[in-house]
């Protein structure tokens, strides 16, 4: 009953989210991304269409887990309307939480190719593309009360996943009533800090090009944190 309750929830708040036009410079930009596709997504667009909407958060509807990115790509997720799909980092993040035994396949095809996650929802503090996927402090205050809301409702949640340090920043500010912020100081690749509640806020690079194209992040590197995700999550009988 818990589960479905939670499930109820999300679904009533993502009608919400996705008609949100708060942030004219993020609504202007992710609708003009339908207008410039490129040719090797053509196909795509014209089997599945292309969202240009803000993106809701995808996974499992109670999680342990929470996976926390940046905003959507503009050929990305704001193409497919899944999180971390339709780019490269997404390809990177799936594969590492297939490996990790937490997503049932190694990529995310579009939404309705039938890809499940296991104890984690993957969300953002922005749900709509940035120009330059550089987000302005005022969008990412209006935008991240989204955030705030999902993580309230996760009621089963142990372990938040920060990729980068603006998410980090992010969800520190949001959970202020669990930590002190000046305590757990700032992003820190693999750092896990403990916050009230029996949760704990973990950092990892982002998945993004700049990271994985030049090596600062790697699939080694990646499998140890959501190892220690995994270590930090809940006991078995709680899983």
């Amino acid at each position: 009953m818990r589960v479905s309750n939670v499930f109820r929830s999300m679904r009533k708040a993502h009608p919400r989210l996705t008609a949100c036009r708060a942030c004219p410079r993020l609504v202007a930009w992710r609708e003009l991304q339908a207008e410039r596709v490129p040719p090797r997504f053509h196909a795509w667009v014209e089997r599945h269409g292309f969202w240009a909407r803000p993106v809701p958060s995808f996974g499992d509807p109670d999680p342990w887990l929470a996976v926390v990115g940046l905003a959507p790509a503009a050929q990305g997720a704001n193409r497919t309307g899944r999180m971390f799909t339709g780019d490269r980092s997404g390809e990177f993040l799936f594969a590492a939480l297939h490996r990790a035994g937490l997503a049932s396949a190694p990529r995310s095809e579009h939404r309705r190719d039938g890809l499940r996650l296991t104890g984690v929802l993957i969300t953002a503090p922005v749900r709509c593309a940035p120009p330059g996927n550089r987000p302005l402090a005022d969008e990412i205050e209006r935008c991240s009360g989204f955030l705030r809301a999902e993580l309230a409702r996760c009621r089963r949640l142990r372990v938040i996943l920060a990729l980068g340090r603006l998410a980090h920043g992010v969800v520190l500010g949001l959970l202020r009533d669990r930590c002190a912020a000046a305590a757990i100081g700032d992003f820190r690749h693999g750092a896990a800090f403990e916050l009230s509640g029996r949760q704990w806020l973990v950092d990892c690079f982002h998945v993004s090009q700049q990271n994985t194209f030049t090596g600062r992040l790697t699939a080694p590197m990646i499998d140890l944190v959501l190892q220690r995700c995994i270590e930090l999550g809940p006991p078995p009988w709680e899983a």
